[in-house]
């Protein structure tokens, strides 16, 4: 009795086993993998980079007598005109040199007529003439010296422009070249952005000398400025300890947003021929190295590192480790292992990327 029951224990086991191979077998035969290739087309990447907003022109105004502050015309802020009136130092003292020397130039205006007449009745000699003339002159030149004096108590505009801060107020003294405020032209605004190396020759293969490359501006309330603006220029050298060369774009800037020391985000757009694209999700990381698995003549599927150029979303433009006849795994990466032979079925290149987000042209 207890022979049968053993017999029939180790029977139904081997029956259960046997099923159990046979439908990991069935199952192992069903599983198909999706594969495609890689695409080649043009395409463009968008940067995205740190910026530091500034006025085209933006300066110190500074006294350029000593004295009191007598006047203050315009306030903090406000628009001005060139040529305007800002600050008035107290002219007091300017006032009395310059009609001091005034009374010396007539004098000596006087002087020289007189002697103009002499001489042309040979009364005195021309020596004494061009004596005579050279104080005259000696005097206009000091005259103008103490009405440049005199001006230089009047501060006004160089340019159109905001005034900044006030660093003095009314009746304070000030010294010369001591800080009044600052006026800022902001009807066009320089934007500084630093590119890293690799990007930065990027832009310069891509680009020609003639074209002038459009860029747009994100504000700090990650509002995107209504005026486009263009790389006017990049500065000379890296930055050695950052590996960084800075970027200057213009901005017009009619409605005057915009203000000197603002910050935000330049997006700048670079056109990528013939980029080898790969979705992103057909790769992964070992040790901060990226790689796909590629099948093989043999149906086996094949680690391989690549090196990745630029990112798109979704997507990935891949510069080294592929070629477009490659045949990448899509799906189930973490399921299959290195030359593990594997069935599949390859979906057309140009169907994966349209159920993706491409942002591509």
């Amino acid at each position: 009795m207890r022979k049968s029951l053993m017999l029939l224990a180790i029977g139904a086991v081997l029956y259960q086993t046997s099923c159990t191979s046979k439908k990991e077998e069935t199952k192992s035969e069903e599983v198909k993998f999706v594969v495609s290739n890689p695409v080649v087309k043009d395409t463009i990447i968008t940067e995205n980079y740190v910026s530091q907003i500034q006025s085209i022109q933006h300066i110190e105004l500074r006294a350029q007598e000593r004295g009191y502050v007598q006047k203050i015309y315009i306030d903090e802020g406000q628009h001005v005109k060139k040529g305007q009136l800002l600050f008035q130092i107290m002219p007091n003292l300017y006032k009395a040199e310059k009609q001091k020397a005034q009374a010396e130039a007539n004098f000596a205006e006087i002087e020289y007529k007189n002697t103009q007449i002499l001489a042309d009745s040979n009364v005195v000699a021309a020596n004494e003439l061009a004596m005579a003339k050279a104080e005259y002159q000696k005097a206009m030149a000091n005259l103008a010296l103490a009405d440049t004096h005199l001006k230089f108590t009047e501060i006004r505009a160089p340019f159109d422009g905001f005034i900044g801060r006030f660093e003095v107020r009314l009746g304070s003294y000030v010294e010369e070249g001591e800080l009044l405020t600052s006026l800022s032209d902001n009807s066009k605004m320089w934007v500084y952005y630093n590119v890293p190396e690799a990007e930065y020759l990027d832009y310069k293969t891509k680009s020609t000398a003639d074209e002038n490359t459009k860029v747009e501006l994100l504000m700090a309330n990650n509002q995107t400025f209504d005026h486009t603006g263009v790389v006017e220029t990049i500065i000379a050298d890296f930055n050695n300890e950052t590996g960084n060369i800075p970027f200057r774009a213009s901005f017009p800037n009619p409605e005057g947003l915009l203000r000197h020391g603002e910050t935000g985000n330049v997006i700048m757009k670079i056109p990528f021929k013939n980029a080898l694209i790969i979705p992103q999700k057909a790769t992964f990381e070992v040790l901060d190295k990226k790689y796909v698995f590629v099948v093989n003549e043999q149906d086996q599927v094949i680690q391989k590192e690549i090196q990745i150029k630029a990112e798109l979303p979704h997507l990935f433009i891949v510069e080294d480790g592929l070629t477009v006849n490659d045949k990448i795994l899509l799906e189930g990466i973490r399921m299959v292992k290195n030359e593990e032979k594997i069935h599949y079925e390859l979906e057309q290149a140009d169907k994966v990327l349209a159920s993706l987000e491409m942002y591509a042209e």
